[in-house]
């Protein structure tokens, strides 16, 4: 049974990508940070839940130890934890800007490092990072967080290139306007703007991100290095 990693798996997209995965029939682990539920939910999906700070290195080398001790070597690793800002430029401070780049870049950083060596050995793997739409072509007031989700593109791409002969694959998700909590915060006229400005009409959902997923991560896809942003037509690159 092949065995997924995914990160921030608890809420939200992530958690739309354990379910669809256990579906599917893979030994999934997943990481969280404070979700209360997060052990219910493992216990509801079968998978292995695993709280571990994803900026803290040592953290991040013990939770995948107790995933391969649960699960075997990773087969697929989906970074999709991660953090957004909203606030002009100038009132962006450094302690802000330090965390957002420690959970948005360094944290994929050291798990793909984790990963990466067994996926070497073994001559095959498939590591998906989880971008954004704004990632791809920016957003006022959202500097901070388009900075590191662009970042996370430009390693997907480097990174494509580099590991693809040792038989890794490495693609990017960029979604565009997706009906998280998070956006369930917003007023009800700005989800409504966002609604209006997408083609299709309404958010996308995080299972259609999650579906996504398991398409890229399957052995039979002929994909490496690209970004696939399922935004409803919000943008058409």
């Amino acid at each position: 049974m092949a065995h997924v990693f995914v990160t921030g798996g608890s809420r939200g997209i992530g958690a739309a990508m354990v379910r669809r995965f256990r579906d599917a029939g893979y030994a999934v682990s997943f990481t969280y940070r404070t979700s209360a539920g997060a052990q219910d939910f493992a216990r509801r999906t079968g998978a292995l839940a695993l709280c571990a700070d994803g900026t803290d290195e040592a953290a991040v080398r013990e939770a995948f130890r107790l995933a391969r001790e649960r699960h075997g070597p990773v087969d697929a690793l989906i970074n999709c934890a991660g953090v957004s800002s909203f606030q002009l430029f100038q009132d962006v401070d450094t302690p802000l800007w330090e965390q957002t780049v420690a959970v948005n870049l360094r944290a994929p950083f050291f798990c793909i490092r984790e990963v990466l060596p067994e996926m070497i050995r073994r001559g095959s793997g498939t590591i998906l990072n989880v971008s954004s739409v704004w990632g791809m072509v920016g957003s006022a007031c959202e500097v901070l967080y388009s900075t590191t989700k662009a970042g996370l593109i430009g390693m997907t791409k480097a990174l494509a290139k580099e590991v693809g002969p040792s038989g890794i694959r490495v693609n990017c998700i960029a979604p565009g306007v997706i009906d998280t909590d998070m956006n369930a915060a917003l007023p009800a006229e700005t989800r409504e703007e966002l609604c209006h400005d997408t083609p299709l009409g309404r958010m996308g959902t995080p299972d259609e991100v999650a579906g996504l997923a398991l398409y890229l991560v399957r052995d039979d896809t002929f994909l490496t290095g690209q970004v696939i942003s399922p935004n409803g037509g919000f943008v058409i690159t």
